[in-house]
Order: C-alpha cells, then sequence, then structure tokens
C-alpha cells in the first residue's frame, strides 16, 4: 500500500541536484510541458508571473485567471501560449464561475497552480464573515480546487501545487477561532494559520486524489525580493521582525538573503514538473526539493509537525466544507 505523508513520514529530501539559489531555467530544462494546460492563480505578478513564463515557454498552454485583467494583459504581454480569465479569489462566484467556464470547454487540466495569496494585510472580511487571509489564501484554493477536480482526474496524471509559505510557522490552526471573531487579531497569526491549512490540505488532499493519478503538493518559494506581498505592512512590522532599522531601511544581512524572483519561483516549477515527484506526494517543499521536517523550536526552514497532522487535516477538511458550503467528494 502507498505511503502517506501523515506526521511527515515522507518528509525527506530527495537530492534534487538543485538549491536555494537555482532559478526557473534550471529547473525547467530539458522538460516539455507540449499539449499541457496548466492553471495559475496570481500569475501576473512576482513568481506567478515567472511561473506563467517558464510553464508557457516550455510548451505549456496556461490559463492565468485575475482579478484585474487589464493589469494582467500588460505584465503578460509578450508571453505566448496564455488565456487570461476573470477571477476574485474574495468572491466565491466568481471562482464558480470561472471554474464553470473551463469544465465547460472540456479540457484536461495537467496542472493546477495555486499561488495567489495576500500578506501583511488588515483585519478584513468577504461577504461571508470570513477573515481574509483565510478566505484568499486557503478557502479559495479549496473551492477552486473542488471545482476543477473532474478535469484534474480526467487528465489521468496532474499536479495541484499550493504556495505556502515558512509563514506557516507563525501559527498552528485555530479551529476554535479561525476567523478572529473572540481573539485579537494580528496579521502574521492569520497568514500564518492560512498556509498551515494549505499545507494540512495538501497533505490530505493528496492522499485521497492519488488513486485518481492526481498529485498535490505544498512549498515555500522563501523570502523573495520585488513581490507586490508587501504592499501594505506597516514599517513597525518588519522592524518587529527584525528586517530593517527605525528609518525603514532594510538591514544589508536581509537583502542578501532575499531570493530573486526566478529563484523564487523555482520550487513551484519543480513541484509541477520534476520526475523525482512522480511517486510521492503531499509533502512539502523549499529550495528546490522536499524540506525536512522542522522540530518545534526551529523558527527557520522546513515544515513543522502540525502542518501534517493527520487529524488535524481531516478535521480541516470537514470544516471547509461547512465554511464554503461544497462536499467534496472524490469520486
Amino acid at each position: 500500500m502507498e505511503q502517506n505523508n501523515y506526521y511527515g513520514a515522507l518528509q525527506q529530501p530527495t537530492n534534487s541536484g538543485f538549491n536555494a539559489k537555482s532559478t526557473t531555467n534550471e529547473v525547467i530544462k530539458g522538460i516539455d510541458l507540449t499539449g499541457k494546460t496548466a492553471i495559475v492563480t496570481g500569475g501576473n505578478t512576482g513568481i506567478g508571473l515567472e511561473t506563467v513564463r517558464t510553464l508557457s515557454e516550455a510548451g505549456a498552454t496556461v490559463i492565468v485567471p485575475a482579478r484585474d485583467v487589464e493589469k494582467a494583459k500588460r505584465n503578460l504581454n509578450g508571453i505566448p501560449n496564455i488565456i487570461i480569465e476573470e477571477m476574485d479569489l474574495m468572491n466565491p462566484d466568481s471562482i464558480d464561475s470561472f471554474a464553470q467556464k473551463f469544465m465547460q470547454s472540456n479540457q484536461l487540466l495537467h496542472l493546477l497552480i495555486n499561488n495567489a495569496g495576500i500578506m501583511w494585510v488588515p483585519l478584513r472580511r468577504d461577504d461571508r464573515g470570513f477573515e481574509s487571509q483565510l478566505a484568499t489564501n486557503y478557502l479559495a484554493l479549496f473551492q477552486l480546487t473542488a471545482k476543477l477536480w473532474p478535469a484534474l482526474k480526467k487528465a489521468n496524471g496532474a499536479r495541484v501545487v499550493n504556495v505556502s509559505s515558512g509563514g506557516h510557522q507563525f501559527s498552528d490552526f485555530n479551529f476554535e477561532d479561525p476567523n478572529f471573531l473572540n481573539r485579537e487579531y494580528e496579521t502574521l497569526l492569520g497568514y500564518g494559520q492560512s498556509k498551515t491549512a494549505v499545507n494540512l490540505f495538501s497533505m490530505e488532499f493528496d492522499n485521497r486524489a492519488k488513486d485518481f493519478n492526481v498529485r498535490s503538493y505544498s512549498l515555500c518559494p522563501g523570502a523573495v525580493g520585488e513581490t507586490e506581498l508587501a504592499r501594505e505592512a506597516p514599517i513597525d512590522l518588519f522592524q518587529k521582525l527584525g528586517y530593517c532599522d527605525a528609518e525603514g531601511n532594510i538591514f544589508p544581512e536581509v537583502a542578501a538573503s532575499l531570493k530573486t524572483i526566478p529563484q523564487g519561483a523555482a520550487t513551484t516549477v519543480w513541484a509541477a514538473t520534476s520526475k523525482l515527484l512522480n511517486n510521492i506526494g503531499g509533502v512539502y517543499c523549499e529550495n528546490v526539493d522536499i524540506a525536512s521536517l522542522s522540530p518545534n523550536t526551529a523558527i527557520i526552514g522546513g515544515i513543522k509537525p502540525y502542518s501534517l497532522d493527520e487529524k488535524k487535516a481531516k478535521r480541516l477538511w470537514e470544516l471547509s466544507e461547512q465554511m464554503t458550503g461544497i462536499q467534496f467528494d472524490l469520486n
């Protein structure tokens, strides 16, 4: 019986030959995606855009759902084999509309890359009352994957790649109050639990989907400069984290540790295409390999054990169905 990754049973690096400095061009070398169809959320900026470019140049047809279609057209101009569609991850009806249009096209879906996310935002809620980071970073991902499941299954060899973060170490998932209704809101706690949810879902989804030849992965892209993630972050947050001085100047050693966008997107591309992962799934990756388990005392690198807890993963699946109103049965 094929093993699952509950409690980190499969969290062992593969010696992929790549590292934190590896780029998308290195990872995709020799891989032909002609005839494959990919969907990349958040694919018009940052590491998402680099992911789209890399997959496209390898021959894939890449569909990029975007809230701001005109911005997406500008940013993606000149990249071949792309289709831009409208979708707002904070609007469940918008997600349904996008998925329905894709399903009506009768295309197979070989790669679903749930890349879009938000961070360092003030307390906001969607129309359902759900906290915005949980809604955008996780519940939208759950909904979109569920709605596209038939196309993934029909591909007979699909992968779902969910961009998580080392920021999952900021917080376990709070089942008692996930939407900060009865506790003080802290943006990093909201972000952390949303990414822990991504990890738990990726593991549980893989265990349920592998019999249909669909595999799932979560990953940390690393600390990447030049993305839009920090556009709403106040300076005092960066000071608290030790990233900058009192005037907001980033410390040189922090700047030197940041990845470039092609380095940040490399793990996504690897998880989507590497033959080393053909018979393994449900794992959390970083630096273009499967990550190691992180001891509870560590705060940097690896994955926390609570992000791979079987009971929490199954409980989260049930809660996700309740919150979204979607019965996600894989059959």
